[in-house]
């Protein structure tokens, strides 16, 4: 009869098992760090976003994903020029300035007109149809941090359609206050409707420039402001996703598919918007899979172009209308911690859902309101297949100091933050991995 195994002599048994460890450079600092220091910027349409999806196609066949491949589509591009501003009167005062995405050109020389201060776009919008003929507006905003973020949608319009409002007004240009949080002189950039009879100059100037506007128009003095924009459409261009696998054992479950965007705008090194992403979600599949195969395909999107148009997401729900995806996902919204989740789940996948959400209170994340937003990336085909959603929310408090500025760079990152958004993802993705039943839509497609 064999003894018992000695629990000294069971531990030097496990100790001599293999080890499954994730391939070297699959870590997400290693990921961002690569991306953002070997490629840079990753402007949609440009050499350099081409350059990028280069890299990943060959950084995820590295670490083992299959079926990695550029699904590539047309676009519409846009360049940034030259850009300055000034208050010219009362007192003479030099702003950061930025053109918002497709702004139109002022003549080369620039303008000079008064500027006409607005708190709001309500109050722009409250104005009579023409009145501004000849003149430069600006609008002001109070977005303040949080860690839902929840300003960015109502602060964030000025910027989205305040052009359309401007021209509307008769403006001759538009500046506004950045759409973030950051009291640097780092004005943020980002994308804006425009009017469809022509571009109208639309800029954002700095949180302190734009405070110095606000403190000047309350002294009731005229303003005058010079204002030089040469941005151009540089008619179309090419970008494209970037598709990889993680096969599951069972190719006849659908899919998970998890998204990030490749593109960033052309200020910084895209590393929190959305280097980041696409780091969480690919060290997070390899993490889930480390003790074993999945059952279901981990699909990867590291999508193109979402910042000027969100033209990848839509690309990819046209590319793949066909196949049944059970859940989507996306990370976009920096490198920190995660600190809540919500999920939107068929009835009869309440039972999921709490297992999801249990396990992840083990970790420290509670529950949310179950309105999760999917995101741009993984929204429009969750709209056409009415999928599974689930947010793993961020915390924002950081993020919008930095959103689409020059100082969207590596150094932003807590690589501990970072990690524990891998951590969630990964509990996450090994659940709906080894989940064998069916995922029900939220309602029949």
């Amino acid at each position: 009869m064999r003894k018992p195994c000695s629990l000294l002599a069971l531990a030097a048994a496990l100790a001599a098992l293999p080890v499954l460890a994730a391939p070297a450079g699959g870590d997400a600092l290693s990921i961002v760090t690569d991306l953002t220091t070997d490629i840079g910027q990753r402007m949609a349409g440009t050499p350099r976003e081409a350059a990028a999806r280069d890299w990943a196609v060959a950084r995820l066949k590295a670490l083992g994903f299959a079926g990695v491949h550029v699904e590539t589509f047309p676009i519409p591009g846009w360049q940034r020029g030259e850009e300055q501003a000034a208050i010219t009167a009362p007192v003479p005062q030099k702003l950061a300035v930025t053109a918002l995405g497709f702004s139109g050109a002022t003549p080369p020389q620039g303008i000079r007109a008064e500027l006409v201060y607005f708190p709001t776009l309500d109050a722009l919008q409250s104005v009579p149809d023409g009145s501004l003929k000849g003149k430069v507006a600006f609008v002001d905003h109070a977005f303040v941090a949080s860690q839902d973020g929840a300003g960015y949608g109502v602060f964030g319009q000025p910027r989205r359609i305040g052009p359309v409002i401007a021209a509307q007004k008769g403006a001759a240009a538009l500046l506004i206050r950045s759409a973030g949080t950051g009291h640097t002189r780092d004005p943020h950039t980002g994308y804006s409707q425009q009017p469809k009879d022509g571009p109208l100059p639309s800029g954002a100037v700095s949180i302190p420039d734009a405070e110095l506007i606000a403190r000047l128009a309350a002294k009731g003095r005229p303003l005058t402001v010079s204002l030089t924009l040469t941005p151009r459409a540089v008619g179309t261009l090419t970008s494209g996703n970037v598709i990889a696998d993680l096969p599951g054992r069972d190719a006849s479950l659908p899919p998970i598919l998890i998204a990030c965007h490749l593109d960033s705008w052309d200020l910084g090194t895209g590393a929190i918007d959305d280097g980041a992403g696409c780091a969480i979600i690919t060290a997070a599949a390899l993490q889930a899979s480390q003790s074993g195969q999945l059952a279901r395909t981990i699909r990867l999107l590291w999508a193109g172009t979402e910042e000027t148009g969100g033209f990848g997401g839509q690309a990819y729900a046209k590319a793949y209308a066909a196949q049944r995806h059970a859940v989507v996902i996306e990370s976009d919204s920096g490198a920190d911690r995660v600190y809540t989740a919500d999920f939107a789940f068929a009835e009869a996948d309440k039972a999921l859902a709490e297992r999801l959400a249990t396990a992840l209170a083990r970790m420290g994340i509670t529950r949310g309101s179950d309105q999760p937003e999917g995101g741009e990336d993984v929204g429009y085909l969750a709209a056409q297949q009415k999928t599974a959603v689930i947010d793993l929310r961020q915390d924002a408090t950081r993020y919008f100091d930095w959103h689409h500025t020059p100082d969207d760079t590596l150094d932003k990152i807590d690589p501990a933050q970072l990690q524990q958004n891998v951590d969630a993802w990964a509990v996450v993705l090994k659940i709906l991995g080894n989940e064998t039943g069916p995922i029900s839509p939220l309602k029949q497609p």
